[in-house]
């Protein structure tokens, strides 16, 4: 579909490179020729898109949060209802015990969502420091170490006193799905945001349709079993934003103010209008 630029200049959109935004860019090039995309982390997207070098990219949910200004333009969304496999915050000590943090660099969302844990969980707010990208998990000295995506499927469990997969944590806990991602757009977007919502979800139903073309080629790049990446992808995560997914991001949200993680003073979410939940998804 061509989307006609109110700038004359090419959209810029962001995507990530994780395994499960597969499905939402998997021939994003070629459903919105010309427009200029740029895969990165998560956390690196959320920091060009806030800077004006993207119109458009796939952040993690606290970012769309934190800004008033952003708008969600798609049903497409990363998401769990119940465990995600590719979230995990790795303990060297009980929980209760944590007085120190490693965050991964990749991560947003789920860095606030750790927090949020430990602190309802077992009112614990540990001291954060960073994991960089190019870090394993034995660089950090820190009591708790989260990793998301990729590396995070990587990492064997048994070094350690406990580990959590914080989607079915949060799941298991609120009873409702947890968001990590979503399209979101800059207040000065120069195509019409509905228009570029159909497209994005035409993306993801296309995507959700060539899991086995996905399954495929990713399995051998990251060195995975194809059944892992194909449940993954079909049985632990979903891509539609519905009405309890909805539900889930106000909680999250709530939850996140709270802690003073977003801005206490943020209007009501500016959430697209709802969808039908689809099994497909």
């Amino acid at each position: 579909m061509d989307l006609a630029s109110t700038t004359g200049e090419a959209l810029r959109i962001g995507a990530v490179s994780y395994l499960n935004s597969k499905p939402l860019v998997h021939g994003l090039p070629t459903a919105v020729p010309g427009a200029e995309v740029r895969y990165d982390l998560p956390s690196r997207l959320a920091d060009d898109l806030a800077a004006g070098r993207l119109d458009v990219a796939l952040v993690p949910i606290v970012e769309y949060l934190r800004n008033p200004q952003y708008q969600l333009v798609s049903s497409a969304c990363v998401a769990c209802r119940g465990p995600v496999l590719s979230v995990k915050l790795y303990f060297r000590r009980p929980p209760a015990e944590v007085c120190c943090l490693a965050l991964d660099e990749g991560s947003r969302t789920s860095a606030a969502l750790s927090q949020v844990l430990l602190a309802k969980l077992h009112h614990v707010r540990p001291q954060l420091v960073q994991l960089p990208i190019g870090d394993s998990i034995d660089d950090a000295q820190a009591d708790a170490v989260l990793l998301i995506g990729d590396r995070a499927m990587q990492t064997p469990d048994d070094q350690f006193a406990e580990v959590w997969d914080l989607g079915d944590r949060w799941c298991r806990w609120t009873e409702l799905p947890f968001v990590f991602a979503a399209w979101v757009a800059r207040p000065d977007l120069p195509v019409d945001a509905e228009q570029l919502g159909r497209v994005l979800d035409a993306v993801r139903d296309a995507g959700v349709a060539a899991v086995e073309s996905i399954v495929d080629s990713e399995s051998a790049t990251l060195s995975l079993e194809p059944t892992l990446v194909r449940d993954y992808l079909t049985r632990y995560l979903h891509f539609t934003l519905s009405s309890r997914e909805r539900s889930g991001v106000e909680l999250y949200a709530k939850h996140c103010r709270e802690l003073g993680l977003i801005d206490a003073s943020l209007p009501s979410l500016n959430l697209p209008p709802t969808y039908d939940d689809c099994s497909t998804h």
